[in-house]
């Protein structure tokens, strides 16, 4: 298996792969517009939670018609005449600018050459005109100022929620750029601070007012998916929204209740703000209030004092990052999701972690706000969560994967101490979804029957398997019960390996598994003993059992396709073992007592056992296979205490 191919097997590979692709999936449904009504929502919130100013701009003063000021007039709209009257009145203040947001585009008399006066003698008049992008929807301003500098569109970009959060500035109808009514009143403001647009110096297309340049907005900023981006608009930023203008009704005004000093120098709104005349907006401030909107002179009164603190007191206007570092924050985002679903198995700690990334992520989307960035926030938030979860799920079913091929592996054959051990090593153990082959210096025992042959050539064969599953079903448990693993049947013969597949590192465990194997074969004598008593009282054969021990290092793992998988240990430990155990009869001193179990053990065994048990030095020999000799013992049993 390539290296590379190993890496991407890997859990942290797959993990960064799952982060990422599943970001991936989030990034094309973001660009589907799929998240954008999430993503505005949260926009919003960001706005309501953000710090307000807390006096109200002291440059802007309203004048408003309410219910009130209708029945007094006892009719709506207002005449020319009554109109006229209210902005002699404020002339005579001399403020920087008056916008008049009532449209004005028929007469409606009396007062109509008196209005015409006054508009025509007063140049900081400003009177609003309806563009729209249908004719028949357009609203033209009174007559006498068509063409004039004192004429300002009030279309309000509204997106698709009912919400407003851009403002235009600027709108060209293929014959003249046309500047909207906020920015026609902000530029005779700032034109006695000696301010005018200017381009911006990085980039001409760009209008710069004093301090600030602002940013034309592009139909996929922020959260927007292909949003009508046409003629020149910013976002808004509702700053001042909570600390209400100053304030007059129409009434007062022409009462004589408004004192000069207040209009002096000031930008002057009149416009509308009742029930039975609509014209509010809905903003992000609203999902707040329960519902409650701005009348639509308030709304372009905000939009005058953002374009006033921009320019003279260098406020920016809310930034937004380019696709490409959208992209990267949100597979950021991903990736670590991904990486919190590797350590992640408990419901509640992933939850935990879950949330506190989750509250990170809200936190540094806020404080970038805060400094007038807008970054992504639900997509990150989707990508991390959801990597998290699907490398969460992932992981899991790679450990039922695995834990089902350890249990197919070892369950049978080792106890469940073992097998829980193996299952609390896997890390170290698996390597690609199988067992690593790893050496290990283990206690090999095979066991075999003399005699088998004739007993097979005398019993139904269906017989004779259910007496040898008896057999081999008690010597495999006695394995185990000592610690032991089952690596082989073959015929009547058992192969067991003491000291794997958890490793052994210090020499007093691998005496522990030399000394266990032997425990184990002296227990198999005895179990033979009881069978063979057993098979005699049912008149069925009685066999003889051969073991061999031996104690040195092997290599072991798995062998076998991904279907048929065996774990086993290979390497000349393992062929000694098994020569003991068909070592020649005929070598063995007739002086000792008959036994139907005969052990034999090599000396590296031997050396482990400290004298536990009783033992009968057979002599050196010449193993089949082997060029060296090997010193061979028998085991009698164990040392008597006392």
């Amino acid at each position: 298996m390539s290296s590379a191919h190993k890496f991407l097997r890997s859990p942290p590979a797959a993990a960064i792969l799952i982060g990422l692709l599943f970001s991936l999936g989030i990034v094309g449904l973001r660009s589907l517009g799929m998240l954008e009504s999430l993503e505005l929502a949260a926009y919003d919130l960001c706005i309501r939670l953000r710090p307000d100013v807390s006096e109200p701009d002291p440059r802007i003063v309203l004048v408003t018609v309410t219910e009130d000021d209708i029945r007094k007039q006892g009719r709506w709209p207002l005449t020319d005449d009554v109109l006229a009257q209210a902005l002699e009145i404020l002339s005579q203040s001399h403020p920087r600018a008056i916008g008049v947001d009532i449209y004005r585009d028929i007469p409606v008399p009396p007062g109509h050459d008196r209005l015409n006066a006054i508009l025509t003698s007063n140049r900081r008049i400003i009177v609003t005109t309806k563009f729209a992008d249908d004719p028949a929807s357009a609203i033209p301003p009174p007559p006498v100022l068509k063409g004039t500098e004192q004429v300002g569109f009030n279309d309000i970009p509204i997106d698709a929620d009912g919400i407003v959060r851009r403002g235009l500035l600027l709108m060209d109808d293929g014959k003249q750029t046309l500047y909207s009514f906020s920015l026609r009143q902000a530029l005779l403001y700032l034109q006695a601070e000696g301010t005018t647009p200017q381009p911006d110096p990085s980039n001409p297309e760009h209008m710069r007012l004093g301090r600030t340049t602002f940013h034309p907005f592009e139909s996929n900023d922020g959260a927007y998916v292909g949003a009508d981006a046409g003629g020149y608009q910013i976002l808004l930023d509702f700053k001042g929204v909570r600390a209400p203008l100053r304030s007059f009704t129409l009434t007062a005004l022409v009462s004589g209740e408004v004192p000069a000093a207040v209009i002096k120098d000031r930008v002057v709104l009149i416009g509308v703000n009742t029930e039975s005349v609509k014209d509010f907006f809905y903003t992000p401030h609203s999902r707040g209030l329960r519902g409650q909107a701005i009348s639509g002179v308030e709304l372009h009164a905000q939009v005058v004092s953002q374009y006033l603190r921009g320019a003279l007191e260098g406020h920016r206007q809310v930034r937004t990052t380019t696709d490409g570092q959208e992209m990267g924050w949100i597979l950021l985002w991903g990736i670590m999701g991904g990486a919190l679903g590797l350590g992640v198995r408990s419901p509640l700690r992933f939850l935990m972690l879950g949330g506190s990334g989750l509250l990170i992520l809200i936190f540094a989307a806020y404080v970038a706000f805060l400094s007038d960035w807008w970054i992504p926030s639900v997509p990150p938030a989707f990508a991390s969560l959801g990597s998290a979860a699907l490398v969460t799920t992932y992981m899991l079913n790679q450990e039922k994967k695995e834990r089902a091929l350890l249990m197919q592996l070892f369950s049978r054959h080792v106890s469940t101490e073992v097998a829980e051990a193996i299952w609390q090593e896997r890390d170290q153990f698996m390597d690609g979804g199988r067992p690593r082959s790893q050496k290990f210096t283990v206690t090999v025992l095979f066991t075999d029957l003399s005699g088998f042959t004739s007993v097979s050539e005398k019993i139904d064969p269906q017989a004779l398997l259910d007496w040898l599953n008896i057999y081999m079903e008690a010597m495999a448990q006695l394995v185990m019960e000592h610690g032991g693993v089952v690596d082989d049947y073959f015929g009547d013969a058992i192969k067991a390996d003491f000291g794997v597949p958890v490793p052994r590192v210090t020499q007093a465990e691998i005496a522990q598994d030399a000394v266990a194997a032997v425990n184990c074969a002296l227990a198999m004598e005895r179990e033979l003993k009881r069978l063979n008593s057993s098979w005699q009282q049912q008149d069925l054969a009685t066999v003889e059992m051969r073991i061999g021990i031996f104690t040195g290092p092997v290599v072991a793992g798995s062998l076998g396709s991904a279907q048929r998988l065996k774990y086993t240990t290979v390497g000349d430990t393992v062929n000694v073992a098994a020569r003991l155990e068909s070592f020649e009869k005929d070598l063995i001193d007739p002086d000792l007592a008959y036994s139907p179990c005969r052990i034999l053990v090599g000396e590296t065994t031997l050396r482990h056992l400290d004298h536990q048990f009783v033992t009968k030095r057979v002599g050196e020999a010449n193993l089949k296979g082997k060029d060296e000799k090997v010193t061979i013992y028998r085991v009698i049993g164990r040392v008597e205490n006392g």
